[in-house]
């Protein structure tokens, strides 16, 4: 009967991705069956632990941040959680023996944004690297499915994917992050007077990131190459979007890209994958 109980776990990490992320969703679906679920179960916890520092206002973040993050570790090592996502989670863990120091380094930037509110260059750094970066190496352990020359070589485009990505939301998330969260994760910057100086640096940097992290994508294992385009294509068309408005606009609203479009651009992504113009 355990593998019941595994396989209800495992829904719960679906449906916590489909739940919160329509883009995500959409293109994990693109992943081979094969690789699905581990993705799943990678997002659901990293979702979980993102919802407690960013959402939880009326309980004591603190403490459930750090029981969630003890709890992972002790499930990792025992090998069951009767939390089902964490129990997912180290079922991927486990499988695909992901670095612990990659979680370690996630959960002490979920911490980070608990009391930091304002970053500099150094804090941004290591925040990107804890909350996004590793979080594209994780899924990485299961693209490259123990092949650690294929991980080596991938490795600095999965934290570029996975800081772009970041960087993208925080840009998009400006008004809520500074408005609301009472956050500025970009450093140097005073958002009560973001200028269009301001706005080109950060996009300078996000297209470096994106840069990087295409020149991995096209050489990532068959099974995962698709999804993880069209992932890289959803935010890419999010950052062009945003590149053509001015920044006054980013501080009145939540940029979003359309249902109709996604579709368009899995199209498009299904067409460059048959004809291999990736």
């Amino acid at each position: 009967m355990i593998g019941i109980f595994h396989e209800v776990c495992q829904l719960c990490s679906q449906n916590t991705t489909e739940r919160y992320s329509t883009s995500f969703s959409s293109a994990i679906r693109l992943l081979h069956k094969d690789l699905r679920q581990p993705i799943y179960n990678i997002y659901g916890l990293v979702r979980f632990a993102d919802e407690i520092v960013d959402t939880f206002h009326a309980y004591d973040k603190q403490t459930l941040i750090r029981e969630f993050r003890d709890e992972t570790f002790h499930a990792i090592e025992r090998g069951i959680s009767l939390n089902p996502v964490i129990h997912s989670f180290q079922l991927t863990v486990n499988q695909y023996k992901i670095d612990h120091e990659l979680i370690h380094a996630f959960f002490n930037s979920m911490e980070m944004d608990l009391d930091k509110k304002q970053y500099n260059s150094s804090s941004y750094t290591e925040y990107i690297y804890g909350s996004a970066e590793v979080v594209g190496l994780m899924c990485l352990y299961v693209f490259v499915n123990g092949d650690q020359k294929k991980f080596d070589e991938l490795k600095p485009a999965a934290r570029a994917l996975g800081a772009a990505f970041q960087k993208v939301n925080f840009l998009r998330d400006v008004k809520a992050d500074y408005e609301l969260m009472e956050r500025t994760y970009f450093p140097g910057l005073n958002f009560r007077n973001f200028s269009y100086a301001d706005k080109k640096e950060i996009e300078a940097d996000i297209q470096r990131d994106f840069d990087a992290a295409y020149k991995g994508i096209i050489h990532l294992p068959v099974k995962a190459r698709f999804g993880v385009y069209v992932a890289y294509k959803y935010y890419q068309s999010l950052f062009m979007k945003i590149k053509r408005i001015q920044p006054a606009r980013i501080m009145q609203e939540r940029i979003r890209i359309p249902d109709y479009h996604k579709l368009m651009i899995v199209l498009r992504a299904s067409l460059s994958n048959q004809f291999n113009l990736m």
